[in-house]
């Protein structure tokens, strides 16, 4: 029986950029806009975060904002995130606060999926070993190595998992070396599987499209995990939440509401 109560989807920042970096080789000159999204998972025995949105102070603060977010890489800027999109400011309205958070699951490395950790220290991190190989080798600029240089309480993994009962790590790489999804069976209703940057948007399900920027080129690894994505959901009767659909996003309850 799941353990899992209620989970919250939050919306951290949103991001403009040309939609081929979400569809690889079409949509090219596209402008989207994409809602960068955390997870907040209340279980019997804790609370999870899959993934923690961007680091605010790389954004809001001019010199860091010209150091990360360097026109030459970041052709399309930095995410747009407001004081109130924070994720202690989401905890703050359900009376809560980062020191409440017991886990936090990491589908990837990349600066708008693990940025957000300054905020949250003292939680366990899990993240994958070949996530954490590949972060460190300086091959990809999405990785902002500060992100996860902190005194974190790592516990770094290796394949698929179960957190507890009803909350399961999906291996799904691809657009990363060690891409992680979250299998989550809520207490009503079918399982989600929050496919993380596996699958972007619909479309990625939809056309089975990898995402634009794969590791080492590895469109056929990223395509077979949005094949495995589907056929798990197909098996099990489970919903698939892409992960940068402003309109899916927009389908959802939005906080402080929540889906149990």
């Amino acid at each position: 029986m799941t353990q899992v109560l209620r989970m919250w989807p939050l919306l951290t920042a949103t991001h403009r950029y040309d939609k081929s970096i979400s569809t690889r080789h079409r949509g090219q000159g596209e402008i989207i806009e994409a809602p960068i999204l955390a997870y907040l998972i209340e279980t019997t025995q804790g609370r999870i975060l899959y993934d923690v949105g961007c680091d605010y102070g790389k954004i809001v603060d001019p010199t860091q904002r010209a150091r990360h977010y360097d026109p030459q890489t970041f052709a399309f800027g930095a995410p747009d995130m407001r004081e109130d999109q924070r994720l202690p400011s989401h905890l703050a309205r359900l009376g809560l606060s980062p020191a409440d958070i017991d886990v936090v699951f990491l589908g990837h490395l990349h600066f708008d999926h693990a940025g957000g950790l300054c905020e949250v220290c003292g939680a366990e991190v899990h993240v994958q070993h070949d996530e954490m190989q590949a972060a460190r080798s300086g091959l990809d600029p999405a990785y902002f190595a500060d992100d996860f240089a902190g005194d974190h309480r790592w516990k770094t993994m290796r394949g698929e998992y179960d957190l507890l009962p009803g909350v399961r790590a999906i291996s799904s790489p691809g657009h990363t070396a060690g891409h992680m999804s979250l299998w989550v069976e809520l207490p009503r209703g079918a399982p989600v599987i929050l496919c993380g940057d596996a699958a972007d948007l619909e479309e990625n399900l939809r056309d089975e499209v990898a995402p634009g920027i794969c590791w080492q080129d590895r469109e056929d690894q990223a395509i077979a995990s949005i094949r495995k994505l589907k056929a798990l959901a197909a098996r099990e009767q489970a919903m698939l939440w892409p992960n940068h659909d402003l309109a899916f996003w927009k389908s959802l309850r939005h906080f402080p509401e929540f889906h149990d």
